[in-house]
């Protein structure tokens, strides 16, 4: 059986597996993001799989905080990690979700938009470091729940109203080809 292991808010956590192993592996989960975002980060040929809980978009006068809570600082923390554990940037694959609009504000009062603003931060982080998103579940008005197979690289998200959607297997072939393009 898959261990679990859960990732917080402003966590980022790493798993180490491979498909010759019998198919046994972690299941990274992230709970409850409503306007956080995961990123599910994995390069196949390595077998290691990360994923980063982002709460924020930047990081500007953090302070102390850990790397995971903001866009800016989790993706390159991400990206570290992976590589420590054998992970080849280049054959990176990424899969996002979250970042929806779960309250909004009544009167003349501007909405907050975190969750739109966390998803566009993700996004210009990966970019900067070269990393291509290869399936997104981002937005709406719901939260969601993550989980991450690191056995195969599957991807399933859960949403409150939808149900449970497999949003993409970045072990795929197919996808590690789209990747390369």
């Amino acid at each position: 059986m898959d261990q679990i292991i859960m990732v917080g808010m402003a966590e980022i956590k790493v798993a180490v597996s491979t498909i010759s192993n019998g198919g046994e592996g972690a299941v990274l989960t992230a709970l409850g993001l409503g306007s956080c975002v995961g990123i599910c980060a994995y390069e196949r040929y390595a077998g290691v799989a990360g994923l980063a809980h982002v709460v924020l978009p930047y990081s500007a006068h953090a302070g102390e905080e850990p790397p995971g809570k903001f866009a800016d600082t989790a993706v390159p923390a991400l990206l570290m990690e992976m590589q420590r554990h054998g992970a080849i940037a280049s054959r990176i694959c990424v899969a996002i979700a979250g970042g929806a609009q779960l309250f909004s504000f009544g009167g003349g009062a501007a909405r907050l938009e975190i969750g739109a603003r966390n998803a566009q931060s993700v996004i210009e982080a990966l970019k900067l470091h070269r990393l291509h998103v290869v399936a997104n579940d981002l937005g709406g008005t719901a939260g969601r729940t993550l989980q991450f197979f690191t056995a195969d690289g599957r991807i399933r998200v859960k949403t409150i109203g939808r149900g449970i959607v497999d949003l993409v297997c970045l072990g795929d072939q197919n996808v590690t080809l789209l990747r390369a393009a």
